[in-house]
């Protein structure tokens, strides 16, 4: 397991140094979104096949489906109590600047 994690790290320094000296080809930039729709699409498709293959998983589908729902719907909550709270002690009131001393 480690070993393959210091491939990914080494592939993806690998692509940031090639960005950031700008060595990619003008006709691929262009077409980066592309490709990584495409791969984003193919990496979606074998998890879904290794998903498939795996006995576990689909017979305790319901039951990671339902804690998931759960763990969604908590996190929506959450979020959105907290934005409210911190809303109002950030965005001032008509006439009032909360930044300046």
């Amino acid at each position: 397991m480690g070993i393959r994690l210091l491939i990914y790290l080494i592939i993806l320094l690998a692509g940031a140094v090639l960005g950031y000296k700008d060595k990619i080809v003008v006709g691929l930039s262009n077409k980066l979104n592309l490709i990584q729709n495409i791969s984003l699409f193919f990496l979606l498709f074998i998890m879904g096949i290794r998903i498939g293959l795996d006995e576990k998983v689909i017979s305790s589908f319901f039951t990671i489906g339902f804690k998931a729902g759960i763990i969604a719907i908590i996190t929506i909550v959450l979020t959105v109590v907290v934005i409210r709270i911190l809303s109002r002690f950030i965005i001032k009131k008509e006439g009032e600047n909360r930044f300046e001393p």
